[in-house]
């Protein structure tokens, strides 16, 4: 790698989102705010909280990746990596904005169904636990339940 570009790595617990090389000017965002890095950096590690990561490669366009916080590190004036716990990569704001959007919404109703489903279950398991306990004492799920709750 040239001092003249980066090599930059994204990665999530579960997977590398990103791998490019090239990379000529890279931008984020930690709790002090906006910052920049360019080839030749010195060595940096920092906090990223929720930002929109972009970087330009040559003459290219400027290429984003959406960041639920993580931990970048410059190496060696050459190496960008970005720890995080998930990205959406995108090539403009505004469509990774919408794309972002959905992503959370998505999130959002998968969460709803896993409480739902979870709720089920644990209503299911009292209602065994009490049927059990109403067949050894000989009273009614109802019974027992009132007894519990009072």
């Amino acid at each position: 790698m040239s001092a003249r570009a980066l090599s930059l790595v994204i990665t999530t617990p579960l997977a590398v989102i990103k791998q490019v090389n090239g990379v000529t000017s890279f931008r984020a965002s930690d709790d002090s705010g906006s910052f920049g890095v360019m080839p030749g950096h010195a060595d940096l590690i920092s906090v990223l909280r929720d930002c929109v990561a972009r970087w330009k490669t040559g003459k290219g366009d400027w290429q984003y990746c959406a960041l639920h916080g993580g931990v970048m590190t410059v190496e060696n004036g050459d190496t960008i990596r970005i720890a995080c716990r998930e990205g959406v990569l995108g090539t403009d704001v505004a469509t990774l904005e919408a794309e972002v959007r959905r992503h959370r919404e998505a999130e959002a109703q998968e969460a709803s169904r896993a409480r739902v489903s979870e709720a089920k279950l644990h209503a299911r398991a009292i209602r065994q636990i009490m049927t059990h306990l109403s067949h050894d004492q000989n009273i009614s799920v109802e019974t027992a339940l009132d007894e519990i709750f009072q």
